[in-house]
């Protein structure tokens, strides 16, 4: 059965305090709204359509950064639920399958869930997704008989019996497209708010002899964000279920708490994790690797036994071979160190390659931009830098080559050779002595007078 999921975009979200468009508002580094596509695209869909509202450029821009192949449309005028999924009918004409009706601040609803609403269609015109809530607050309650769902009644309307009820809808709908379509056209807005609700097609397919039924899912998959606080409380709902998860999947944290992850993190099995590591995204760590404490990493591959901190940060385009190590106060951006490489204090490696085997010393600098362009250095196998190099791109580095400690490099040293940069070292007997007498006679005179 082919899937179209339809993702609720359209929300400005007055209570976030801010201009950007509630769904682009970020948790674990991605926007709100490539949490609820990521968890679509379990379903391998068809199509998605993003509706858009407030904000809607922005929010097309970030829907087609995360797919290319979205289908964006924008509601105008917010006039309620079904009238925003009926703003996706012209993206769904001909279209021969279901659709799966999301909301992009609500972003941790789980491909397992998504799957089982796909698999109960098979015995239910419309699917609800539902959650047992301890307060169900003023949620929507969903009034079953066995699995059938009989309809959904909001709080407002709900009677005190039925507001004992502990099912809750959390808005999340699957039906074949065009019924769902068809439905949405029946809904009406004879109500307070003067809104059409989703929820209402519920009561208007049971009208027509169609059946309903419910999918249950865990109360923190439905969690909406609707304000800075919720925001902060996203993040921390998603930062434990991730590292649970990884921790079950054999990874080694040594204090989960305060190990902070992005929405793309992959880090392989029995790689330790030390605390105090904040990983950006786009970060891959592969199976037996060691993060040590302190350290912050983005946009970089770490291979199997290679050693990262304490206190290292690694940026976009670090790439770090097997057996490598970057110690403490090292940086690493946009450079390729291989096998065995050993950068253990003080460097900045940036724009670069590195040869297998070699040894950078502390204080090393490739000094890589002339206020225009980037340069590249290379350095060869089996090469020792010695401490306090500046090596000025561009530059080559050859196998097996040396370069004495404190030396400025601006040309390229042959293979086995040693370079040294240094200005010639004058020493003149007696004059430190002499200086500090000289200095120290002139406080005196100062403090006297």
């Amino acid at each position: 059965m082919s899937i179209a999921l339809i993702i609720l975009a359209a929300g400005k979200g007055s209570r976030m305090e801010s201009d950007l468009p509630k769904v682009l508002h970020r948790i674990a580094h991605a926007p709100m709204l490539w949490h609820a596509m990521r968890a679509g695209q379990s379903l391998d869909p068809e199509r998605t359509v993003v509706v858009t509202g407030h904000g809607s450029d922005e929010v097309t821009a970030a829907a087609h950064e995360y797919d290319p192949e979205a289908r964006v449309v924008l509601q105008t005028d917010q006039l309620g639920t079904a009238h925003a999924v009926a703003q996706a009918a012209p993206e769904l004409e001909g279209f021969d399958g279901d659709a799966i009706v999301l909301y992009g601040d609500t972003p941790f609803i789980s491909h397992e869930t998504l799957e089982k609403m796909a698999q109960a269609r098979a015995k239910h015109d419309v699917v609800v997704l539902g959650f047992e809530a301890e307060d169900p607050a003023r949620y929507g309650r969903l009034l079953t008989d066995g699995d059938t769902l009989l309809r959904i009644v909001e709080w407002k309307d709900a009677s005190d019996q039925e507001r004992k009820i502990n099912l809750c809808n959390s808005g999340v709908i699957a039906a074949d497209a065009q019924t769902l379509m068809s439905l949405i056209s029946a809904v009406g807005n004879d109500n307070a708010a003067g809104e059409y609700y989703l929820p209402d097609i519920v009561s208007i397919a049971r009208s027509r002899g169609l059946k309903s039924g419910v999918v249950h899912c865990d109360i923190s998959e439905t969690v909406g964000v609707n304000s800075r606080a919720e925001l902060a409380a996203a993040e921390k709902v998603f930062q434990a279920s991730t590292r649970s998860r990884m921790l079950s999947e054999g990874v080694a944290m040594f204090a989960p708490e305060t190990v902070w992850l992005s929405w793309d993190t992959v880090i392989g099995r029995e790689t330790e994790v030390e605390p105090n590591i904040v990983f950006g995204p786009g970060v891959t760590v592969e199976s037996g690797a060691r993060i040590r404490a302190f350290s912050h990493l983005e946009g970089c591959h770490v291979s199997r036994g290679a050693v990262v901190g304490p206190f290292a940060r690694l940026r976009p385009g670090a790439e770090l071979a097997e057996d490598s190590h970057v110690g403490n106060f090292c940086e690493v951006k946009n450079a390729y160190l291989s096998e065995g490489v050993k950068a253990n204090h003080l460097s900045y490696i940036g724009d670069a390659d590195v040869g297998k085997g070699t040894n950078i010393g502390a204080g090393t600098i490739t000094c890589n931009y002339d206020g225009v362009f980037k340069h590249r250095t290379t350095i060869g196998e089996n090469a020792f830098i010695g401490s306090n190099t500046m090596l000025v791109a561009p530059v080559h580095v050859g196998d097996g080559a040396m370069t004495g400690s404190g030396s400025v490099i601006t040309d390229d040293v042959a293979p086995g050779a040693l370079a040294l940069g240094r200005a010639k070292q004058v020493e003149k007997p007696g004059f430190a002595t002499r200086l500090m007498d000289m200095l120290k006679a002139k406080k005196a005179k100062q403090n006297k007078g």
